[in-house]
């Protein structure tokens, strides 16, 4: 009866160790599940941007000098994207080229007219030309034929997706303005679209492309606010994941001399 007893009590130490680590690795699921209950509402926040136009202060929202870039810029975009489209669809050298080229015009036409309603609504002026980088890359690929034509069609391009992209992102995530915030859902598919389309063609020089910037140094993604709220989690009520595998191994290896001693015992 003594030898069972003792056998129980094993039992029973080994399972509340079991419970312990179970409670343990459970702790910062917990903590990280609700950040936003250990920080004030204020340091959430985004900083308010500028207000460009009082007129544009309808119940869309506010416009800031951000989000009137953003709509010029989507303008741009389609300004020079369309007759490079129309270049390429006709005087591509690979009928991929001519494929993507053709889909990259027709879905910036219709891009377009997506930018002009939002600009009407929130009184917004747009150009009504690219602006001289971009007249310089058409000029470039006017005068190009063949092989050479595709490679800077698809480079200047998949250059120009990829830098506006990011930047959507930005907009997107951080505008007061509904129409804005539509207008920034709907580039981001045609964007992603034909950085897709263009990445098809095999001509995409991937070491050419400008590196990715330092997500912890940048001040636009916000990502060094969110690492420095991670890692000041332990003075707002988090839990410290170095103390808990410290005191999980402690139990663990606690647990394991006690049943060896009570085994032995018996």
């Amino acid at each position: 009866m003594a030898a069972v007893r003792l056998r129980q009590r094993g039992v029973r130490a080994v399972s509340t160790l079991a419970v312990l680590g179970a409670v343990l690795f459970s702790a910062p699921a917990v903590a990280f599940a609700s950040p936003a209950a250990a920080v004030p509402a204020a340091a959430l926040a985004a900083p308010t941007p500028g207000v460009v136009d009082p007129a544009a202060q309808d119940a869309s929202g506010p416009v800031g000098s951000s989000d009137e870039q953003f709509v010029i810029a989507v303008r741009l975009a389609g300004l020079w994207e369309i007759p490079a489209g129309e270049m390429a669809a006709e005087k591509g050298e690979s009928a991929r080229v001519q494929e993507v080229g053709a889909a990259i015009r027709e879905q910036h036409v219709e891009l377009d007219e997506l930018t002009r309603n939002a600009a009407e609504k929130l009184n917004i002026q747009l150009p009504d030309q690219p602006n001289q980088d971009q007249q310089n890359w058409l000029a470039e690929m006017e005068a190009a034929e063949g092989a050479q034509f595709d490679e800077i069609f698809v480079a200047r391009l998949r250059a120009a997706h990829g830098k506006i992209f990011p930047v959507i992102g930005t907009i997107r995530g951080s505008t007061r303005n509904d129409v804005v915030r539509a207008l920034a859902q709907q580039t981001n598919t045609f964007v992603l679209t034909h950085l897709t389309l263009l990445e098809s063609t095999d001509l995409v020089n991937y070491a050419a492309l400008p590196a990715a910037p330092n997500a912890q140094a940048d001040p636009v993604t916000g990502a060094n606010a969110l690492l420095a709220a991670a890692q000041a989690r332990g003075a707002t009520g988090g839990f410290d994941t170095t103390a808990i595998w410290l005191v999980l191994v402690v139990a663990v290896v606690a647990g394991a001399f006690g049943a060896v001693r009570i085994i032995r015992s018996r």
